[in-house]
């Protein structure tokens, strides 16, 4: 039989993809891509945004255009948080809530036997669980050059806009003593770089005891021929020891992703963040301090019930005085059983659209701004593969750069020189080749 999976959301979401392709693997299905014929369809959904929740049902009805005789699977959060709204979609036979997602395998076969539709598994309250934490490993590119580890599991955060805790449950962490296996067998298998994540990755804390700065401890300590990147963690677990232990240990990329949400602090407090502005502004130039070139990124909610223009502007202002690399900006959605959702002060979606679009501005303008600095210095480059839409190899620098090579030897960190910039990519030539003239070639998609 013939398995195809459809991936929605994070990285935590692709990784446990890759999880359930291996466990169906193990009953006898061929994995085949989505858009294929095949005899079982899985969604692997999020919830995040009203948008992932439209998406979603726009992906199932391409799916029962594209095999109307396939059993239709949804699982992940969207799953978890309306497991009877998704089931009586026409042609869902089998939903199954994140908390008994890594028993899909096993949901299946018994829903088949029993030739029952739809077959719904929910345990109800997944906050109220006890789970355990399963490991999950994610590659982006079919040359394996980057993969994404899996650390950490759930939230114990209120924060009143989001639905993640009702969704993940509570907060869980991988064996410290199995990470050492983990990280060997990527790099055994010829990954170079390994990126690290969690829905709350700075939440990390094993059953042990050890937390996130231990991780990075070991991992340094095994001296393996590949380099760390962290994926998103809260300007409150960012701690100045961390930072120093980075900028200490170039095997860690300097690429720092904190979350924002909001730079006014009225905002902020409705939001139940865990930390001030001043905080964040104080990690932020805290690292540019002790990693000058490090890249910094945040994410940016707009449209938050009762977010006035002056708090927007407050917003605005804040981030455009802080040396931030990139934006990921989103709107507000109202998300069913949410604090914020049942505010009378909703934000009319006009002026939530139009604050997007004025900060996605500024964060091209911060990106622009970020990628300039780079000229004229050497960095490090992973070489993921050629593109022939720039005519390049392309890959990142440590410091997040997306990057294009004439020629490079491809799944390598190689040091580049940086010559300058051509639309979303930075120019650059191997150290080896920088007393050559400068090979500049076609970028059709750039011009």
């Amino acid at each position: 039989m013939k398995a195809a999976i459809y991936t929605f959301g994070c990285k935590q979401n692709y990784a446990e993809s890759s999880s359930l392709a291996r466990s169906l693997e193990e009953r006898g299905y061929t994995i085949v891509p989505f858009g294929e014929p095949a005899d079982v369809i899985v969604l692997n959904t999020c919830s995040v945004t009203e948008s992932a929740d439209r998406e979603c049902r726009k992906i199932l009805n391409r799916a029962r255009r594209i095999a109307p005789h396939a059993r239709i699977v949804v699982t992940g959060c969207y799953a978890q948080l309306q497991p009877y709204e998704i089931a009586s979609f026409d042609g869902v036979d089998i939903v199954i809530g994140n908390s008994e997602k890594n028993t899909l395998a096993d949901v299946l076969s018994e829903a088949l036997s029993r030739n029952e539709y739809p077959f719904v598994v929910h345990a109800g309250d997944i906050r109220t669980q006890q789970l355990e934490f399963v490991p999950a490993v994610f590659s982006e590119h079919d040359s394996r050059t980057r993969a994404f580890l899996k650390l950490q599991d759930g939230c114990d955060y209120s924060c009143s806009f989001c639905t993640i805790p009702r969704a993940r449950g509570k907060s869980r962490s991988m064996n410290f003593s199995e990470i050492e296996h983990h990280v060997r067998r990527l790099t055994e298998a010829g990954y170079r770089e390994i990126v690290l994540t969690g829905i709350n990755l700075g939440e990390y804390r094993a059953p042990t005891g050890e937390r996130l700065i231990d991780v990075l401890r070991l991992l340094v300590s095994l001296r393996l021929d590949c380099r760390y990147r962290l994926s998103s963690v809260e300007p409150n677990r960012m701690h100045p020891e961390m930072i120093d232990f980075i900028a200490e240990h170039p095997t860690i990329c300097p690429h720092f992703h904190l979350p924002l949400q909001s730079g006014s602090p009225a905002v902020l407090r409705a939001m139940r963040r865990r930390y001030k502005r001043e905080l964040y502004a104080e990690r932020v130039l805290y690292i540019k301090q002790r990693i000058p070139s490090a890249c910094i990124g945040a994410d940016v909610l707009v449209g938050f019930p009762g977010e006035s223009e002056a708090d927007f502007a407050e917003t605005y202002r804040f981030i455009e005085q802080l040396p931030l690399s990139y934006l990921h900006v989103f709107t507000y959605s109202e998300r069913e059983r949410t604090e914020a959702a049942q505010r009378s002060d909703q934000v009319p979606y006009r002026i939530r659209k139009e604050r997007t679009r004025r900060l996605r501005e500024l964060g091209e303008q911060k990106k622009a701004a970020f990628y300039r600095e780079n000229i004229n210095t050497y960095r490090k480059v992973l070489v993921e593969s050629y593109d022939e839409g720039v005519g390049g190899f392309v890959g990142y620098t440590e410091n997040y750069c997306r990057v294009v090579l004439p020629a490079a030897p491809q799944g390598e960190i190689v040091e580049v020189l940086v010559d300058g910039i051509a639309g979303q990519y930075l120019l650059a030539r191997v150290r080896s080749e920088v007393q050559t003239e400068p090979r500049y070639f076609a970028l059709p998609i750039l011009a």
